[in-house]
Parts: structure tokens; sequence; C-alpha cells
């Protein structure tokens, strides 16, 4: 077996264990990140109604000249900030992370870091 499979296994069976513990409520929506290998994504999600409140991704940054290009890391932690305001505008103070499968490290760590730092509580 290839380590593209197996990695790709263990995101799966990581992404099935969070999600049967974490649900997003009315009270405490379900902030949601997929991490893809150019861009990350945040979704503010109400499960109980099944609405998505906030969205925010890297797509959404305003294009930047090549020579002055950030990491992937500083564009996570704008988009962080950037979800956290769209949220805070709709009226929602405590999210629950669902970190989508993905480790609680390097970006996806730097995207939370970012919002808490923003005001939401997690």
């Amino acid at each position: 077996m290839s380590t593209t499979k197996n990695g790709r296994a263990r995101l799966a069976m990581r992404h099935r264990r969070v999600r049967q513990r974490v649900a997003g409520r009315t009270d405490r929506p379900r902030m949601a990140v997929f991490r893809s290998l150019n861009h990350i994504y945040a979704q503010v999600i109400d499960d109980g109604q099944g609405h998505t409140i906030a969205t925010a991704s890297s797509l959404d940054l305003a294009q930047r000249p090549p020579e002055t290009r950030p990491t992937k890391t500083d564009i996570s932690k704008q988009v962080g900030s950037l979800i956290a305001k769209r949220a805070k505008d709709k009226g929602v103070t405590k999210v629950v992370l669902d970190r989508g499968g993905n480790k609680y490290h390097g970006r996806v760590k730097a995207l939370a870091d970012a919002a808490r730092e923003e005001g939401l509580e997690f």
C-alpha cells in the first residue's frame, strides 16, 4: 500500500472519529476547517438547522504580488481572523472546532489561534 493511500485512510478515520464527538448547535455552532494542499477553508455551521452561518477561505483574501507572497501559515492566520470577524458580525461568539480529521498542528492550529485572538471561544 502506498503512503498516500495510508495517509488518506488515516485522515478519513480521524475525521469520522472527530465528527462522532463534535456537533454544532444553535448556541454553539461548529467551525469546520478544510485544508487542501494550497488553500484553507473555514465555515461556521449550525448542524441543528443545517445552515452555514459564516465562511472564509484563503481565496477570499486579496490577490498578492508574487514577491510579497506570505507563507501558508500566515495565510491561515488571516483566514482565522476573517472567520472570527464574520462570525461575530452574525452574533456568534462560541464555537466548537471541527478540524476535519487534520491533526491540530501547523496551519489548522494557526487558524484556530488567530480566531481565538479575535474573540471566538472554543
